[in-house]
């Protein structure tokens, strides 16, 4: 049958205008699985746990990290981890700062979704707010071998710069790291609250930061396994305010104190 070149580019627009509908409506949507939205008078314990250790977290950090109210609650619909200076003691260890650190594990352990936190930081020389992921089970090796992914990281002297990173590798000193920082063309994210994020499929992390995304990952490696290896594993949430170390360097005179770290709501969806 003869066509004419009107009816074969009206057939071919419709056909591509089809398989593109089709393939994008293929494309599985997120649905939430697991969120907290602070809402209720106190931390919801199936959903968190507080950690209580006096050890520095491992970076030469000042804070001792307590299950005290004045370190973690839930007030006006808002998680508040609030780092002190108040000379607090645990088991006869006394640290001249304290803080908060929260975890999902046992809890909220997800393999691959959209992780989204909506928080507001603080600021100040030797202030670090840390949004991340840790393995719920250590099944390539100790760290970094088992990876771990770093949403957000802020130093509080430089609160317009948003680090994101992937650990992964070997066990330390053999681990590896790679990653690069986005900055804020105006203001900073300790002015307002802002929603950061991460997409993270099989062999592929994105992260997003008010719904753009910043920096996509496709290649890490780990001494334990093939590639996506260490990343095809459950992980799980960890929320920290953390006081001074070799990332931010001490605080100062001019530090102010106390420091608010504060979470609207986490959601995490999966398709």
């Amino acid at each position: 049958m003869r066509r004419t070149f009107a009816a074969v580019l009206v057939t071919t627009l419709c056909g591509s205008a089809f398989f593109g509908a089709e393939s994008a409506a293929a494309e599985p949507e997120w649905k939430v699985v697991w969120e907290d939205g602070f809402d209720g008078p106190a931390l919801d314990w199936s959903k968190w746990e507080i950690e209580v250790n006096a050890f520095g977290g491992g970076n030469h950090e000042l804070q001792i990290y307590t299950d005290r109210r004045e370190n973690v609650r839930v007030e006006n619909g808002l998680l508040v981890i609030e780092a002190r200076k108040d000379n607090h003691g645990i088991a006869g260890t006394v640290r001249e700062y304290s803080s908060g650190r929260i975890r999902s594990k046992r809890r909220g352990d997800w393999r691959y979704g959209r992780i989204e936190v909506r928080a507001k930081v603080p600021t100040g020389q030797g202030i670090w707010p840390a949004i991340w992921m840790l393995p719920s089970d250590d099944a390539y090796g100790g760290w970094a071998a088992s990876g771990e992914i770093d949403i957000l990281e802020i130093k509080g002297q430089e609160p317009a710069v948003l680090w994101g990173t992937l650990h992964y590798g070997g066990g330390w000193p053999d681990n590896r790291h790679s990653g690069t920082q986005h900055r804020l063309t105006k203001g900073t994210f300790a002015d307002d609250f802002h929603t950061f994020a991460i997409e993270w499929e099989r062999g592929k992390i994105s992260w997003l930061v008010d719904g753009q995304v910043w920096q996509t990952q496709t290649e890490w490696t780990s001494t334990g396994g093939a590639f996506p290896a260490p990343f095809d594993q459950p992980f799980h949430l960890v929320l920290n305010l953390a006081i001074g170390g070799g990332f931010v360097g001490n605080p100062d005179a001019g530090t102010p104190f106390p420091a608010r770290f504060e979470i609207d709501w986490v959601r995490v969806s999966q398709r």
